[in-house]
């Protein structure tokens, strides 16, 4: 089985939470055991696993990967984002999801 997610930001560097779309997916095709797999196919961007019960946890992971690969810096490839590509080849472009009793497995 296979869908596309479409997803925007509203800004250069953001979090977007996909999370209820994902539990979405599984319930629609009632899914009930098995393994969700996530890609990312755009070069700038990531995909990750986080809590989203305090967001200041989204802004401290944006502000340290801001401040450990920054915009600006001199970096050999002379595209406008080149701090991007690297953002998204650290956070990564793909997860795989356990799926139990219908749910996705996330953790705390």
């Amino acid at each position: 089985m296979f869908e596309t997610l479409n997803t925007k930001t509203s800004s250069r560097v953001e979090m977007v939470d996909i999370t209820e779309r994902i539990a979405n997916f599984i319930t629609r095709h009632n899914i009930n055991n098995g393994v969700c797999y996530l890609f990312v196919p755009h070069t700038t961007a990531g995909i990750t696993i986080n809590e989203n019960a305090d967001s200041s946890v989204q802004r401290d992971i944006n502000s340290k990967l801001s401040n450990l690969i920054r915009v600006g810096d001199n970096y050999s490839h002379l595209e406008e984002n080149p701090d991007s590509h690297i953002k998204s080849t650290v956070v990564g472009s793909s997860l795989n999801i356990i799926i139990d009793k219908g749910r996705p497995v996330l953790g705390t």
